[in-house]
């Protein structure tokens, strides 16, 4: 169609239809003050119900289906987490997770891995809990934005057996522990085998690969200790 219009239109007539196309895709209708102002309050009113319909009465019970104990109270948002392989998850009360979020267990092992989430916890948007063995979190932590707690690779450190398609082995699988108060910032890895002490905080886009005491900021690429803070 493109073709057949530039062999019947003079260049002049082309630059014309290109420069009202233009226009054309920037044109709206015009505003109506009242009018558009209730259709947009009515539109977030609509969209609100049928969001808090579905987390309530779908996503919600089943995601607790998958839960070896029922809290009484659970604000999960945006659906319901990606779940994969084996896993037992515990979860606390009063917790907050965002169901753009994988929680995951390693498939192969002689025990089925554990997710601990203790009570009044936020596990934030795109997170991915990759749980080894064991993963647990404890009263009042955050995990914000992008967070990977990575507690097994999925692959082979040696290089045959990882283009064979093996697993990773078990020296690379440890277990992850958040302490009380703990708040990791947006992009945060931890590794298997790390514990993270009670009210630490973790700066943005920081790779843990070691333990952190409790009451510090760390940061970085390995993370270190950067100040105390009072807690």
């Amino acid at each position: 169609m493109r073709a057949i219009i530039k062999r019947h239109l003079s260049p002049t007539h082309l630059i014309f239809l290109q420069q009202l196309l233009q226009k054309v895709r920037g044109c709206y209708l015009p505003r109506i003050p009242v009018l558009h102002s209730l259709l947009y309050h009515l539109h977030l009113a609509i969209k609100s119900t049928i969001h808090c319909i579905l987390q309530k009465c779908y996503f919600t019970p089943m995601f607790i289906s998958r839960l070896s104990q029922r809290p009484q109270s659970l604000q999960l948002d945006c659906g319901m987490p990606q779940i994969l392989g084996p896993l037992t998850i515990s979860l606390g009360e009063q917790c907050r997770l965002s169901g753009v979020s994988t929680l995951c267990g390693r498939v192969w092992g002689e025990h089925i891995p554990e997710l601990i989430v203790g009570n009044n916890v936020d596990i934030g948007w795109q997170n991915t809990l990759a749980v080894g063995t064991r993963i647990q979190l404890d009263d009042n932590v955050r995990l914000a934005g992008k967070v990977f707690l990575a507690g097994f690779p999925g692959h082979p450190m040696e290089p045959h057996a990882r283009a064979c398609g093996k697993p990773d082995t078990q020296q690379q699988v440890g277990d992850i522990h958040l302490c009380r108060d703990v708040w990791l910032g947006t992009g945060v890895m931890v590794m298997a085998g790390v514990t993270i002490g009670a009210g630490s905080v973790v700066a943005a886009g920081s790779v843990i690969t070691k333990d952190i005491p409790p009451g510090v900021l760390a940061g970085g690429n390995p993370a270190r200790v950067i100040k105390n803070l009072e807690y």
